[in-house]
């Protein structure tokens, strides 16, 4: 739901009723006797706010210094500022260094102050409309990535295991980070243009690729169970507790899929998806009182033609399995 409502803020009691009864008819208003009491109404409700008024001469903190706290923690607010005459250089100020988006002077003519808070109301759907759009541009954006990173992993895989196998333990790769839970990668979109994120990722790949050969080889021959599960472990940090490997928690899990761009891979951060390729899948996840418990499988789950499309598609979406 879109911010409707406008706050006032007067040390004047009788000035909020004013206001109260002039502007009510356009929309919902909240009122404060304070800088402090502003705050906390901000807190509060400030999903709520469309629109803060505030009066600049109030005894303690003046007028300037709430619409400042409001543009840092709740910047979507339109601010504004009414003031007396003599006080117009100091709302003037204001404007100028961003604090309001502009001033109604006192004593308020009527039909120029429900114009004026009209025009502000508008201009907050109009902000609200713009978030929605770019929080649906960002979340599609995410999902892309999420897509491009497993199928990458897919790729990585085929290409530095010979044995086979690589799409069986993928499989599980990406049904064990959907059971974990969503998946989020930081990524700074201000930052990021469309070809220094993809130079980022493959940059990032290529890491991922030698950090996956070096466990490979440090793991050597598989030879029993007792051996797999003490190379799993080494490889996750976490220790063998009878016929399962116990993980505190599933970063192992997800770390390369929610990474943030731009970040390099580590060693630890590949030992996951190195112990899969080793095993070609064949492990058994599922959560316990402490963590996780990793358990070898007899072979490796059953997985249907479309599994890389619908791990895209939800993890895309950060629902669970």
């Amino acid at each position: 739901m879109r911010p409707e409502k406008i706050l006032y803020v007067d040390d004047e009691a009788i000035a909020l009723k004013y206001f109260e009864r002039l502007v009510g008819p356009l929309a919902p208003v909240l009122t404060a006797l304070s800088v402090e009491e502003g705050r906390a109404v901000l807190r509060e409700h400030g999903d709520e706010i469309a629109v803060l008024v505030c009066d600049q001469r109030m005894p303690g903190e003046r007028g300037t210094e709430l619409l400042r706290h409001a543009r840092q923690y709740h910047p979507n607010v339109v601010r504004m500022m009414t003031t007396a005459y003599s006080e117009l250089g100091e709302a003037i100020d204001a404007i100028n260094t961003g604090e309001i988006y502009r001033y109604v002077s006192k004593p308020w003519e009527l039909e120029s102050l429900r114009a004026d808070l009209k025009n502000a109301l508008e201009l907050s759907d109009l902000r609200a409309e713009r978030n929605e759009l770019l929080s649906d541009k960002l979340l599609a954006q995410q999902s892309q990535l999420l897509a491009q990173r497993m199928a990458a992993l897919l790729v990585l895989g085929a290409a530095v295991h010979a044995g086979g196998e690589h799409e069986a333990a993928l499989h599980r790769y990406a049904q064990t980070a959907l059971a974990c839970g969503p998946v989020e990668p930081s990524v700074d979109w201000n930052r990021w243009d469309h070809a220094d994120l993809q130079q980022a990722e493959a940059r990032r790949g290529v890491e991922v690729a030698g950090h996956v050969r070096q466990w490979l080889q440090t793991f050597g021959v598989r030879r029993d169970d007792a051996q797999t599960l003490a190379a799993l472990a080494q490889a996750v940090g976490a220790e063998v507790q009878g016929d399962a490997v116990r993980l505190r928690d599933a970063g192992s899990f997800t770390v390369l899929l929610g990474a943030p761009v731009g970040a390099a891979a580590t060693a630890a951060q590949c030992g996951w998806l190195a112990w899969l390729l080793w095993v070609g899948g064949r492990a058994q996840v599922a959560p316990a009182t402490d963590g996780w418990s990793v358990t070898l499988a007899g072979e490796a789950a059953a997985r249907p033609g479309d599994w890389l499309a619908d791990a895209m598609e939800r993890l895309g979406g950060c629902s669970p399995a």
